[in-house]
């Protein structure tokens, strides 16, 4: 351990940005508590030198307050494509305020989607007319997500970080990535999962942003 090593949870730690974020995390020297609704599927993160696995249910704020405990911050990476979004969404910004209120965490990143983000003032990607249905159901969760932790008292400092829709989990990472806060970037709009690691993590040592939408590409 470093002197500059800090307690992190990442709730969602099984999926592939979680368990990027994890991974990079622990590489360079921080502690981290990784949650999953099911440790018995991910064996893998068990073997992470510097993780533990636990259970956790993102959506409980007394799970969420109990887990967080003792640490500097938190990332939300989780998400459930069994759930509406919006009811996922906006159960998990609500368990996270009240629990990491009470656990005393006053950081949390949590993982957005650039189709929330705008591309000229008031105009999101998402409110094209020829958007997909779907897709705007879903981006939709994270808006609701997103006004409710505008809610939350200036204790809580968070940030969404809105990746673009192309997350290539097989792409060589770059070692570094763009940003912009609230609107959406130029360029090729993928970004490989460790390099958005680097970024979560980034924020999650250094804050440099706050109670924002920040825009993340390769």
């Amino acid at each position: 351990m470093t002197a500059n090593s800090r307690n992190l949870i990442v709730f969602g730690a099984g999926g592939r940005v979680g368990r990027a974020a994890v991974t990079e995390a622990v590489s360079r020297g921080h502690r981290v508590t990784a949650v999953v609704r099911d440790p018995a599927k991910y064996p893998e993160l068990d073997g992470i030198d510097g993780a533990v696995l636990v259970r956790g249910d993102v959506t409980d704020a007394e799970a969420v307050a109990r887990l967080a405990a003792g640490h500097d911050a938190a990332l939300n990476a989780s998400v459930r494509l069994d759930v509406p979004s919006e009811q996922y969404f906006t159960a998990a910004a609500k368990a996270l305020i009240e629990g990491l209120g009470t656990a005393g965490v006053g950081r949390l990143v949590t993982l957005g989607i650039a189709t929330t983000l705008e591309t000229a003032p008031g105009v999101r990607v998402m409110d094209a007319p020829e958007f997909p249905a779907d897709w705007r159901a879903f981006a939709q969760g994270h808006v609701a997500e997103y006004e409710l932790l505008g809610t939350a008292d200036d204790v809580l400092d968070w940030l969404m970080v809105c990746p673009p829709l192309d997350l290539n989990a097989t792409a060589e990472p770059t070692g570094g990535y763009r940003t912009a806060v609230g609107t959406l970037l130029d360029g090729p709009g993928r970004i490989a999962h460790a390099d958005l690691a680097l970024a979560l993590v980034d924020e999650l040592e250094r804050p440099r942003h706050s109670r924002a939408q920040l825009a993340v590409s390769g």
